[in-house]
């Protein structure tokens, strides 16, 4: 194959997987963008919304540890059709729902449908995407997700505003409608590899059997990096912008702004991190550098050490920094998953990030009772700390492995 031909075939992987994953990262947002319309519609309490998060988020990570196996059996690209179809249902039932039990059964299906992404999008990316051009499918990976948050509060925000919560949930679930047919008609260039008996005899033993990925130490390093940087996030997403109100004693549209822009310069930084990831092979301290100087200037935020728009920036550079860390995250994964256990690897590790996601807030929101905004952005650098050790453990048992021929 010559070089423009595997630089379109890597370009048009790269934008259907990221495609696929900003919708995935859409629906984590379709509850919560609603709550101000779910709330009277069903005399909901904070605790009975908060609870419908939980079920998402639950079913999701206890999901991504089984959808790894099944990736791994049936190939990536089938799972990658039933999670996209399995989030339009999710819409259509929370559209018609009719009491609080419909709309847990909505975010249990939107749970399930989410769960499948990371272990098949990974494996794909891994599978069709040129090791030169890796980094970078990373990097483009973590941006649309991004874009997937960004989006969602706008469109269905503005859709019930517009029309009502029913009819912004409908429009919602015709995207990962569109999506699909996006994917079937390109659907020869996410082929999975072929699932040889004698491969997966080959990856049984580097692994020590289907289930011996599970002893390595390196496997549930990488599950507490990600659930400590989810712990971190989950602080950031939920309580950050009310944190810097009480702090700063700026209006909302400025707080609402300091987290826009650290959504951005998130994404920004991952742009970066791509070129950085593709020209490194200790990924995990390229990790460590730019947590440290994310950790440091979460502090100084908590520490309320500048003036209002100073933080401002300050989220700003700490989106910037942790953005960094993504591609060279998912390359360290990569580097430690052993042979032919892509998917069960990528789904039980990414499983952290969706326990992390549903721990994280409820810890912060005990601190915003308290009224300790300060606590929450020095707890954030605490654990973006924590998961900087969890990286430099996984780093070095990589290397080890690499050299006796056990890692990918």
């Amino acid at each position: 194959m010559d070089t423009n031909t595997l630089l379109k075939q890597d370009a048009r992987v790269i934008g259907l997987i990221g495609l696929a994953h900003g919708v995935s990262h859409f629906y984590h947002l379709i509850l919560a963008a609603l709550f101000p319309w779910l709330k009277p519609a069903f005399n909901l309490s904070y605790a009975e919304l908060a609870l419908l998060m939980t079920v998402f988020f639950v079913v999701s990570g206890i999901g991504q540890a089984l959808a790894g196996f099944v990736v791994d059996r049936v190939g990536a690209r089938r799972v990658l059709f039933s999670g996209m179809a399995m989030l339009g249902v999710s819409a259509l039932v929370l559209s018609n729902a009719q009491s609080y039990t419909g709309l847990l059964t909505g975010a249990l299906l939107a749970g399930m449908g989410n769960s499948i992404f990371h272990p098949a999008d990974y494996t794909i990316l891994n599978q069709r995407v040129s090791r030169e051009r890796l980094a970078h499918g990373f990097s483009v990976h973590g941006i649309s997700g991004n874009l997937g948050w960004a989006a969602a509060p706008l469109f269905l925000t503005g859709m019930a505003a517009a029309t009502d919560w029913r009819t912004a949930l409908l429009c919602a679930a015709v995207l990962p409608a569109a999506v699909l047919v996006v994917l079937w008609l390109n659907r020869e260039s996410l082929r999975p590899d072929p699932i040889m008996p004698h491969a997966a005899a080959a990856g049984a033993g580097a692994a020590g059997g289907t289930l011996g990925f599970l002893r390595l130490p390196s496997v549930w390093m990488c599950f507490a990096f990600f659930f400590l940087t989810a712990l971190a996030l989950g602080g950031i997403q939920s309580f950050a912008s009310v944190g810097l109100l009480k702090l700063y004693g700026m209006s909302l549209a400025m707080a609402t702004s300091a987290y826009t822009a650290y959504m951005l310069a998130s994404a920004a930084g991952m742009l970066l991190g791509g070129f950085l990831g593709a020209g490194r092979q200790n990924h995990d301290r390229t990790i460590g550098a730019a947590f440290a100087i994310a950790a440091v200037l979460a502090l100084m935020l908590g520490l309320a050490l500048v003036p209002a728009w100073g933080a401002v920036v300050l989220m700003a550079l700490v989106g910037f920094f942790s953005g960094i860390a993504g591609p060279s995250r998912d390359l360290m994964i990569r580097a430690a998953a052993p042979k032919n256990a892509t998917g069960r690897v990528y789904g039980v590790v990414y499983s952290g990030l969706d326990s992390g996601l549903a721990v994280g807030p409820p810890m912060f929101g005990l601190m915003m009772d308290a009224g300790k905004p300060s606590m929450v952005f020095a707890t954030i650098a605490f654990f973006l700390l924590l998961a900087i050790a969890t990286a430099t453990g996984v780093g070095s048992r990589t290397r080890a492995s690499a050299a006796k021929g056990l890692t990918a």
